[in-house]
């Protein structure tokens, strides 16, 4: 049965991109916890424009880096398997994600060895339980924003992408796998952000323990989705290629079979 399913093409491939889309959105949601400097990273001096009643520059959450491959995996899912496709995986995805809310929840509250906390005094860190609970108690409220966030942004994703194939057929692939990846990620970086630093700020406070303000919060967010979106337009070749190899890998009459049935199933 097992050799059945793997010498399937499609089911295979399906597979491949499930366990690429799965594995990139847990990923963002660990290192998400992150703010990194993007001027300083690439060595050029930090943005300094006011707004929000703040100094804005690229301060982003380390998620972003992988956010926008998510989102080619589904419009890429979406052209061959279609909306069936997409929305098992998410649910799929956001049932994980879920079950790791509770898992990163229930591990954060056993009682931690005597030896254990201060184990790692010498590297920095004077109290491990602490740090435990900051980077995975950060991680909780990321991804009660994510659970939303996804899920509307996946939605929105899926609804645009398909309404710009019925128009354009075969053709502009850029404009259908980027344009619902540009509107999704809008959706996704301000939900998440706002839900996770500023409705729910439990663990992600300031020095003084308080919640971030609302300008630091927006200004993290429109950082985010200018990053966000250059990255969409600069990953459109990165579509093409993906489309190519599926196409030798599939054949071309296999190919065009299973996108017609895609688009008809929607």
């Amino acid at each position: 049965m097992i050799s059945t399913i793997i010498k399937d093409k499609p089911t295979k491939l399906f597979i491949l991109l499930a366990g690429f889309f799965i594995a990139n959105a847990f990923i963002a949601e660990v290192i998400g916890v992150k703010i990194f400097s993007l001027e300083d990273t690439i060595g050029i001096t930090p943005f300094q424009i006011p707004l929000f009643g703040t100094i804005f520059s690229f301060n982003l959450t380390a998620g972003v880096l992988l956010w926008p491959v998510v989102f080619i995996m589904t419009d890429t899912i979406n052209e061959y398997y279609g909306k069936k496709g997409v929305q098992f995986l998410s649910y799929l995805t956001v049932g994980l994600l879920a079950y790791a809310f509770f898992m990163y929840y229930f591990a954060i509250q056993l009682v931690p060895a005597s030896w254990w906390s201060g184990s790692k005094v010498e590297q920095g860190v004077p109290n491990m339980q602490t740090a435990y609970e900051q980077i995975f108690g950060q991680g909780i409220a990321i991804i009660a924003g994510s659970l939303i966030a996804f899920l509307v942004g996946q939605i929105v994703d899926v609804y645009i992408f398909q309404k710009i194939k019925k128009w354009s057929g075969e053709k502009y692939i850029w404009l259908r796998a980027t344009g619902s990846t540009i509107v999704s990620q809008f959706i996704d970086s301000f939900v998440v952000l706002m839900i996770a630093f500023y409705i729910y700020p439990k663990y992600i406070s300031d020095a003084n323990g308080k919640a971030w303000p609302f300008a630091m919060v927006m200004a993290i967010c429109i950082g985010n989705y200018i990053y966000k979106f250059i990255i969409a337009v600069v990953l459109t070749p990165i579509i093409y290629l993906i489309h190519n190899w599926i196409e030798r890998y599939l054949g071309h009459d296999l190919a065009a079979q299973m996108k017609q049935a895609a688009l008809e199933k929607h």
